[in-house]
């Protein structure tokens, strides 16, 4: 390569390649007060009927003009799905690939339904955007792969490697399609989070409002280098989609950067199109002429419907002042407006926690995370948005409490960030993974590619750390960022060379979408929902463990109570201790991963000092952390707090000493 094409190419690195260069174009973004930074919803922020129709119509007029029949989905900020349309001659189902050539996973499976892939898509767009950043499923791309940048050697993988197999269907926190209007979430994903270029979200003054997917190529896939722009249909005729409802410039991805490196949002531009989105023609000239709405058994009927606005009783998430007074906290509901997960106590015989002492730790988290500086909102200075979620020893939701603003996709991801530091620090690990099916997989089609068996991890993971009683005594404390360590391609992360973590595939058969434990626990169950929206099998149980695969009927054998929607590894979970006895975890997540690793761990700290000191649940004893091992030379990880965090505060070193 020559100087000058080098130049070139490191310029759209560090720019996060925005697209063609014209930024939004006059009638892009809707109008309305800007910047907003977490207080612009209101109750008429949200997808009206007209505005799902206007949406689908300017993707539908993009897509014939491309020659390329699409299908598309638009669902509402907590995820319900408002409309799928399938036009004429548009592929009904597509291969899921990472183009590595690994085999194994759900690499090759060609059997998913197009609509699965559309509404994965727009859930990512709406799920990982707020006020303060808005990110797409490029942007979830870039932060999945084994390296961060992808493409980059000897660098750590991406911060949030894992997140694509949160959401899942098999969720016992998300909710499920009732069969009529829009109500209460957060919903389940078909596919968790997509990171195939395609996905974004929508936008009404300042605020989200919802997302839009859509696939063309019959490919589901993501993108294995940003060193260049691509000219994806995909992510082109999504683009048109979202005129007028155009995420804001300044929240965009490529204005938010991490470890010193930009967000991809797109690499597509307005001024690519071949359309005028604000010409497209109207829904009635195109719904049974260009296509048809389609119904999707699990997630929408043939119809569009209006979706319904974030932070309203019937969103399923609502402020709650009297809770956690002063803290300007959230919290999930129900239909009914009812709490879903107030502060209760835990099952434990003794020791539990007490639903006084889960609440400090809801609020103690809650506090710092209020004072800290967020890594992935814009304006800067801007204080970190998550959701916490607390749980005893066996992974029962003992509450779950939000900041105002924090993307939705932490709801789901806090809980599974609690229950992996719980579940891998108890003494019943071991014979909980021993009891799940073997994950069959899939060689395209119903073949029987391999089969891969979870209980197989724990012990590779026991003579990795050369501690053959680990996940059977209880005697290690291990975080969400422990875990990831282990589960990575590389051990340590990032290096090249080395061989896995224990509950990772070798780099020769991993990928974003065969990653070892943590997909082996729940792909049965994933397998199971494709087969359910194809018509050939039940639903899947609420609990993402435990089914055995499509050759024995997918059924539900030794299912993990304690990890009922699925592992989770990447950092922002601590497990918590009375004295030296496991009693439950506390997870975080929402920001950077640094922040969402500090809100936790220094959450538990102030609540143990809050609480009383001695006899009160706190932090892991420092002698059983599980960064007191140093395996194949390289130390494990507990936590990685950031430095100068706080708005209110010069202080270096938060967690220091702790």
């Amino acid at each position: 390569m020559n100087k000058p094409a080098t130049l070139v190419v490191i310029a759209l690195v560090l720019t996060g390649c925005g697209g063609g260069g014209d930024g939004s174009p006059a009638g892009a973004e809707a109008p309305g007060p800007a910047p907003c930074a977490g207080s612009c919803a209101t109750a008429s922020s949200l997808l009206s009927g007209a505005d799902v129709e206007r949406v689908i119509s300017q993707a539908v007029a993009e897509a014939a003009a491309r020659g390329q029949p699409s299908t598309i989905a638009v669902v509402d900020r907590v995820g319900n799905v408002l409309a799928v349309f399938q036009m004429t001659g548009a592929p009904t189902s597509v291969t899921i690939t990472s183009g590595t050539g690994v085999t194994g996973g759900l690499e090759g499976v060609n059997i998913v339904p197009a609509t699965m892939a559309a509404i994965a898509k727009a859930i990512t767009g709406a799920y990982l955007s707020s006020e303060g950043n808005a990110f797409s499923t490029r942007t979830a791309s870039q932060i999945v792969q084994q390296h961060f940048n992808p493409g980059e050697l000897l660098a750590p993988s991406g911060p949030l490697s894992g997140v694509q197999f949160s959401q899942l269907p098999c969720s016992d926190l998300a909710g499920r399609f009732g069969g009529g209007p829009a109500d209460a979430g957060p919903k389940r994903s078909p596919l968790g989070l997509a990171a195939d270029p395609g996905g974004f979200p929508l936008y009404k003054a300042g605020t989200p409002v919802g997302g839009v997917g859509v696939i063309a190529d019959a490919i589901y896939g993501l993108d294995l280098s940003i060193s260049d722009q691509d000219s994806a249909v995909d992510e082109l005729v999504a683009l048109a989609a979202t005129f007028g409802f155009a995420a804001p410039s300044d929240r965009r991805g490529d204005r938010i950067s991490a470890d010193g490196k930009t967000f991809r949002f797109s690499d597509a531009g307005f001024n690519d199109l071949l359309t005028a989105p604000a010409s497209a023609p109207a829904f009635s000239a195109i719904n049974g002429v260009d296509g048809i709405l389609l119904a999707v058994p699990g997630y929408a009927a043939a119809t569009v419907q209006a979706g319904v606005a974030f932070g309203q009783p019937n969103s399923g998430v609502q402020a709650d002042p009297a809770g956690f007074p002063g803290l300007d906290a959230f919290v999930l509901v129900d239909d009914a407006g009812q709490p879903r997960y107030p502060p209760v106590a835990g099952s434990e015989a003794l020791g539990a926690l007490t639903a006084a002492e889960v609440r400090e730790l809801l609020s103690s988290a809650l506090s710092v995370a209020n004072r800290a500086r967020a890594q992935i909102r814009r304006p800067l200075e801007t204080a970190a948005r998550v959701t916490i979620s607390v749980v005893d020893s066996a992974g029962n939701v003992l509450g779950i409490v939000r900041s105002r603003d924090a993307p939705v996709f932490g709801i789901d991801v806090a809980l599974q960030k609690a229950r992996s530091a719980a579940f891998l620090s108890s003494a019943v690990a071991d014979a909980a993974v021993t009891g799940v099916p073997d994950a069959v997989y899939l060689d395209g089609g119903l073949v029987v590619l391999a089969s891969s068996s979870p209980s197989a991890y724990l012990p590779a993971a026991q003579a990795f750390l050369g501690l053959p009683a680990a996940f059977t005594d209880g005697a290690l404390a291990f975080s969400a960022r422990s875990i990831g360590n282990l589960s990575r391609p590389f051990y340590p992360d990032g290096v090249d060379g080395q061989g896995p973590g224990p509950f990772s595939k070798p780099l020769s058969a991993w990928s974003p979408f065969s990653t070892g434990l943590q997909l082996d626990l729940a792909y049965n169950a994933v397998i199971q929902h494709v087969a359910f929206v194809l018509g050939s099998a039940p639903d899947v149980p609420p609990n993402c463990t435990g089914i055995s695969g499509f050759n024995t009927g997918f059924a539900v054998v030794s299912p993990i109570a304690g990890l009922a929607n699925g592992l989770q590894i990447f950092p922002g979970g601590v497990p918590v201790y009375r004295g030296a006895t496991l009693v439950g975890a506390v997870g975080v997540s929402g920001d950077g991963v640094d922040q969402d690793d500090m809100i936790a761990f220094l959450g538990v700290a102030e609540a143990t000092v809050a609480l009383g000191g001695l006899g009160a649940p706190g932090n892991a004893p420092r002698a059983i952390r599980s960064d007191t091992l140093l395996p194949s030379g390289a130390r494990l990880r507990y936590v990685n707090c950031p430095q100068a965090p706080f708005l209110d505060s010069t202080e270096q070193s938060a967690c220091g000493g702790l």
